[in-house]
């Protein structure tokens, strides 16, 4: 149901949950608890019936462990990237690590402009 759900509204509800889950993750270690997980589903519409919940939690939770990781939970609707994707993602990830050297997470445009020339 959900992954019906999400493939009307794709990839826009994804970025969209994936910005929600990193704000709603105060301690930054990249798992959320069960109610907060129901609570982001809630914020993006994409409410489940009680008996459905569980079992999207229980595929989602293979560990037992109350809490379930971003990641986990993209590949559970999407599934796993093809390996012309993963390329791609590796090249783009080691652009933006050059970009940010000074690992702050962001690229201001002035170190854009110092690297990057569009002639």
């Amino acid at each position: 149901i959900l992954r019906e759900t999400l493939s009307k509204r794709g990839v826009r509800v994804m970025t969209g949950l994936g910005k929600y889950f990193r704000q709603i993750d105060k301690n930054r270690n990249g798992f959320l608890s069960q109610a907060a997980f129901k609570e982001a589903l809630k914020v993006f519409h994409l409410e489940l019936p009680e008996g459905d919940f569980e079992s999207l939690w229980l595929v989602l939770d293979d560990s037992r462990s109350d809490k379930v990781d971003y990641g986990e939970f993209t590949r559970a609707v999407l599934g796993e990237m093809n390996e012309y994707r993963k390329a791609f993602v590796r090249k783009v990830s080691f652009a933006y690590m050059k970009l940010d050297f000074n690992k702050t997470g962001s690229v201001p445009m002035v170190d854009i402009r110092k690297c990057y020339c569009a002639k």
